[in-house]
């Protein structure tokens, strides 16, 4: 039996990409998930697609929003044993170029949104002895030309999650994060152009020689959904770089 059966899961940003590759995965293995996303109307197409237990969406930019959406899932599924932190946006620009509102922006997304949520969250986690997944990226581990601004809010998300789960250990609650390399998603689609312009490198010629591959969000998910699982109950303030060897090669 998988030791995510029955288990009840609330994935931000979930409609699409990696977010919906966990939901996934989570369901094949028999979990009761909740489907969050920003727009709704992709949310549920995801749900019935997947048959996940419900929606609560919500822009987690808006903490009384995620509030409410967590409470929802909460109601939906009879309680909480995992929360995946998944919504985020990316920014592309030179960091002295970007805009003071566009750098609040991806902050509120990208980091305040799983502060509000591991908040409203984590009296539930504590009742079920659950636990936290976070999605930052290997950003978050070396800086990255026209990222500035994503690759500071993925390092921040992985501070959270080191003092979250030093500060929640005794209460019997984990968190985690996986940071993923490039990915085949539609986020890395939209950075294709620039990241071709600013390294005079075809994008799969990058990813080639860098990590092997693209990552897929199946690849993610697997790693998420251990992290979730009860196969890691003693696995709390780590960060799990997957990227084909990326981080690890000097040249």
């Amino acid at each position: 039996m998988s030791e995510l059966d029955g288990k009840r899961i609330f994935v931000t940003g979930s409609a699409r990409g990696i977010g919906r590759a966990i939901a996934a995965l989570a369901i094949a293995e028999g979990a009761h998930v909740v489907i969050s996303d920003v727009d709704a109307d992709a949310a549920e197409a995801t749900r019935a697609e997947l048959g996940a237990a419900g929606t609560a969406n919500c822009d987690v930019s808006d903490e009384a929003a995620v509030q409410a959406a967590i409470a929802a899932a909460v109601e939906i599924l009879g309680g909480l044993d995992i929360l995946v932190n998944n919504a985020g946006i990316e920014v592309s620009s030179p960091l002295v170029e970007q805009s003071t509102e566009s750098f609040d922006k991806i902050f509120a997304i990208n980091v305040r949104g799983p502060f509000v949520a591991m908040k409203a969250a984590t009296p539930h986690l504590i009742e079920s002895g659950g636990n936290i997944v976070n999605i930052s990226s290997i950003a978050g581990l070396g800086g990255s030309p026209l990222l500035g601004s994503y690759c500071a809010t993925k390092a921040a998300l992985i501070q959270m999650t080191r003092v979250a789960a030093v500060e929640l250990r005794a209460s019997g609650v984990r968190v985690n994060a996986v940071c993923p390399g490039f990915a085949d998603t539609s986020m890395v689609d939209r950075l294709r152009p620039d990241f071709e312009g600013a390294t005079q490198v075809p994008f799969g010629d990058l990813v080639a020689a860098k990590q092997g591959r693209l990552g897929t969000p199946e690849d993610i998910a697997e790693v998420a959904c251990f992290l979730a699982s009860d196969r890691a109950t003693w696995v709390t303030g780590s960060s799990y770089v997957l990227d084909g060897g990326l981080m690890a090669s000097l040249v």
